[in-house]
């Protein structure tokens, strides 16, 4: 499904990243080794590599990775992108600075529990990690995102996946979003930024 949805010219969501990641990007300390997950095709590890990171990204999609690639390089920036799925991927222990998840909501419940866990896993202690993504009633507003409420976020489901994380900010709102064809318009969002405990 994903690689007909990224068989196109243009770009599903953009070029520019994400405004949750433009307004959050700034608490990764510098040159950080970044991780995106599913980052479709660059928008969000491109504007990270931008900005001095060292980023690693992956996707299911093969057509999306090589959009991704295309991106980086009109944007002068190295991502080492990979084409792979959240089951294969090889997430490692302890390894990235940073974890970026933006709008994976394609993981139903029990799938979505394994990302959080391998999420929490790799992270080095003291990592950041920057969740986005819609709240249950964005099914209703039908302006992006899977139409199944149990893939959606609660900030109370958050908090207990990643318990006894430093939460630099835990947002449950409502916004006018355009972020290319697939996000447009008012949307039902989630912003869950934290830090993995350093003990």
């Amino acid at each position: 499904m994903w690689n007909e949805r990224y068989d196109r010219p243009d770009y599903l969501f953009g070029k520019k990243p994400a405004g949750f990641l433009e307004a959050h990007a700034h608490v990764i300390p510098p040159r950080s080794t970044v991780l995106c997950v599913a980052d479709g095709e660059g928008r969000n590890s491109v504007y990270l590599a931008g900005l001095g990171h060292r980023v690693t990204a992956f996707d299911m999609s093969g057509n999306a990775v090589d959009k991704a690639r295309r991106l980086a390089a009109e944007a002068g920036v190295e991502v080492a992108f990979h084409e792979a799925d959240v089951e294969s991927w090889d997430w490692g222990e302890k390894t990235w600075d940073a974890v970026v998840a933006v709008f994976i909501q394609f993981a139903g419940p029990p799938l979505r529990t394994r990302i959080f866990e391998d999420i929490a896993r790799s992270l080095r202690p003291g990592g950041h990690l920057l969740l986005h993504g819609y709240a249950p009633r964005q099914v209703s507003f039908g302006t992006g995102g899977p139409p199944n409420e149990a893939n959606m976020y609660t900030l109370p489901m958050l908090e207990t996946a990643f318990p006894g994380w430093h939460v630099f900010d835990a947002a449950d709102y409502d916004a006018e979003i355009e972020e290319g064809e697939g996000h447009s318009g008012l949307s039902a969002l989630i912003d869950f930024v934290a830090v993995k405990p350093a003990g």
